[in-house]
């Protein structure tokens, strides 16, 4: 049986810290279960509002010729429009029997720590945990989820160390400062991806 919204935004405000987004709003990232039983781990209730303006906002700057995509051959305004209702992961909330927390959402405390990229389109860190070990983590884009061993639990980050990665035997290494090439070694590292995530919209979230 589905959960009503009300139902949903209830365990949200009470159990789940938003993530802040000033571009699509405040996230809130757990894992749910659908009416057919379909478990997602990584998935993310916002409001609709601040994703519904930006759309309207960029529709309108590229018609005029204006926006980002407006150098593509045959103008960026289709571009823009499928970007919008074509691309993404999204799930309906009539479709939602259980909501609960994420492991894979690092607390907002943590994600703040995370900077700057390594190279270009790549952000490698590592984050030290409450035993003294060392885990990698790198992604190209996204921060919301990551992939964790199951000995570990996001709880158990106590700082991140960022443009550092870990070899297979547990060494750290970090990137000197103004040097943006792969350090040696880094291929052979060892590091846990963000991982994919699916978008919920509850306008009354």
């Amino acid at each position: 049986m589905a959960l009503v919204e009300k139902e949903i935004i209830s365990f949200l405000k009470k159990n789940i810290e938003p993530l802040k987004d000033e571009t699509y709003g405040d996230g809130y990232r757990v894992s749910v279960y659908l009416t057919d039983g379909t478990f997602l781990p990584c998935v993310i209730f916002r409001n609709s509002k601040k994703t519904i303006e930006l759309a309207k906002k960029r529709f309108k700057e590229e018609i005029k010729g204006r926006g980002i995509l407006r150098n593509m051959a045959g103008g960026g305004y289709n571009e823009i429009v499928k970007t919008f209702v074509t691309e993404g992961n999204r799930i309906s909330s009539y479709n939602i029997a259980k909501v609960e927390a994420s492991k894979y959402a690092f607390p907002f405390s943590v994600i703040k720590q995370i900077h700057g990229e390594t190279v270009m389109s790549l952000t490698v860190f590592a984050a030290k945990m409450k035993d003294g070990k060392y885990l990698g983590f790198k992604t190209n884009f996204s921060a919301e989820f990551f992939d964790m061993p199951e000995n570990y639990s996001v709880e158990d980050i106590v700082e991140i160390i960022n443009h550092s990665f870990v070899m297979p035997n547990g060494e750290l290494r970090t990137r000197e400062d103004g040097v943006y090439d792969l350090p040696d070694g880094f291929f052979e590292s060892v590091a846990y991806e963000a991982r994919p995530y699916f978008e919920c919209y509850l306008d009354k979230l």
